[in-house]
């Protein structure tokens, strides 16, 4: 495992090792570490998202009813994955 060396202000360093602390990360680094996976995964999900919409705005404009779309909508919701 490759490591980093990171400069944080005092109160920062208080947060992060009390973090580690509580019982929910092994050490900084595990915390430190949790954090970047959370980040990956909220920077793939927005992404994901974006693609969706690019592709919903290249499929042009629809010709169902609102209430056809409402109903489509509301299916799509109540069906297991």
């Amino acid at each position: 495992m490759a490591s980093v060396k990171l400069s944080l202000s005092d109160p920062m360093k208080q947060w992060v090792e009390d973090q580690a602390k509580s019982g929910h990360y092994a050490d900084a680094g595990d915390f430190v570490r949790d954090l970047i996976d959370r980040e990956k995964q909220r920077r793939d999900a927005i992404a994901a998202m974006q693609c969706r919409v690019d592709e919903a705005l290249a499929s042009g404009i629809g010709n169902r009813s609102p209430d056809a779309l409402f109903a489509e909508a509301e299916a799509r919701a109540h069906r297991p994955d």
